[in-house]
């Protein structure tokens, strides 16, 4: 382990296979921060009940989207540091990597945020989290039982998701 240098302060998780055990989680959060969705398929350490868990992973988005849209170098406009941006307005963020996972966010002009965690050698979900949303629409938003602004409960959309992910490289 070196601290300077080179290589990584801790090694980098294994090649993840073909198909399969890619993605750990899913998060779908509503413009006021209420979770929707939120599914596990490889996450070994459950550290937090559940709604703690969903308070961070919101607010860690919240502080993320306030931050560079703060730091843009392009923007004339600031604003202040925690004053929530419209979808679309400002600098975003699609995604970050640490040596063990990988972050890929995306928001709808409606103000949907999908969040997907999975293996950091995975490449750039842009399209994936755009044909999530698309699910999203499909199989709960046009469902006449679903109410908006709830938790999504509908098998159809769990089925394809489940299997859209599993096949995720």
């Amino acid at each position: 382990m070196q601290f300077f240098g080179g290589s990584e302060i801790s090694p980098s998780p294994p090649v993840p296979p073909a198909s399969g055990s890619n993605a750990h989680m899913i998060y779908v959060f509503n413009r006021n921060g209420v979770c929707l969705f939120y599914r596990e398929w490889n996450r070994p350490l459950r550290t937090l009940n559940v709604q703690q868990d969903h308070k961070l992973m919101f607010g860690l988005l919240f502080s993320l989207k306030s931050f560079t849209s703060k730091m843009d170098p392009t923007g004339v406009e600031k604003g202040n540091l925690g004053v929530p941006q419209l979808p679309g307005q400002g600098c975003s963020f699609h995604s970050f990597r640490t040596n063990t996972y990988k972050l890929s966010f995306m928001e709808s002009p409606s103000g949907i945020k999908i969040i997907l965690v999975t293996h950091p050698k995975i490449s750039d979900l842009r399209e994936s989290l755009k044909y999530i949303y698309n699910l999203y629409v499909e199989y709960a938003v046009k469902n006449p039982l679903y109410t908006p602004g709830t938790p999504i409960r509908c098998e159809l959309f769990n089925t394809n998701l489940d299997q859209y992910v599993r096949n995720l490289a």
